[in-house]
């Protein structure tokens, strides 16, 4: 999915403080991934809403755990991030499933997504139905090989002919978005809205 959502930072937090641990504000900001300050903001919240409550132990660390209206809060946050998660998904589908459908019109049948994480395996579901084939994923940070019968290479360079390249990079899809056009092959860049990339001169899902 994009950048770590509010709600997947919320249940992650309340999950950490489900055992009551001692420990102190910079493991638990180490745990979740988040600054010691906004680790902070975090407690003082949950603490004001009744959600946890804290008790002081050696060494400036804390024992914090839930509250009943703590669990009841981190079970509530997690339905609602699973609706938003296949909502996200049919979402992402059914725009590649279209990009696809056009590329494949335009005679674009071979296709090169960039990026190697969650939106390319969604990407290859929405191409099984297609008529045009993924030729491979191209990322530079991946550790992965393979994703199903698709190679991860780590440059363009390494790819043979293709026609079109699309963008499946939720990490950091600007940066990946730019550092193709500087590539400037003789392919068209295809970019699904719900990324929400910005360039000057892009309309719509493609750029050329």
């Amino acid at each position: 999915m994009p950048p770590k959502s509010d709600i997947k930072t919320d249940i992650e937090f309340l999950h950490s403080l489900e055992e009551g641990e001692v420990m102190s504000q910079m493991t638990l900001s180490k745990r979740i991934g988040v600054s010691i300050g906004f680790t902070n903001a975090l407690l003082k919240r949950a603490i004001n809403k009744g959600y946890v409550k804290a008790k002081s132990a050696p060494y400036k660390r804390f024992a914090y755990y839930l509250t009943p209206r703590g669990f009841s809060e981190k079970s509530r946050l997690v339905v609602e991030y699973l609706d938003s998660s296949l909502g996200f998904f049919k979402n992402a589908r059914r725009q590649y499933v279209e990009i696809f459908e056009q590329a494949h019109i335009r005679g674009q049948n071979r296709i090169i997504l960039l990026g190697a994480g969650e939106l390319a395996e969604i990407a290859i579901m929405a191409a099984w139905d297609s008529k045009i084939e993924l030729v491979a994923i191209i990322d530079a940070k991946s550790q992965r090989e393979a994703i199903g019968n698709l190679v991860v290479l780590k440059t363009l360079d390494e790819a043979t002919s293709y026609d079109a390249l699309v963008l499946t990079d939720s990490d950091e899809p600007q940066a990946t978005f730019e550092k193709a056009r500087r590539l400037k092959v003789n392919a068209q860049l295809i970019v699904p809205d719900f990324l929400r990339v910005h360039s000057p001169d892009i309309l719509g899902k493609e750029n050329s």
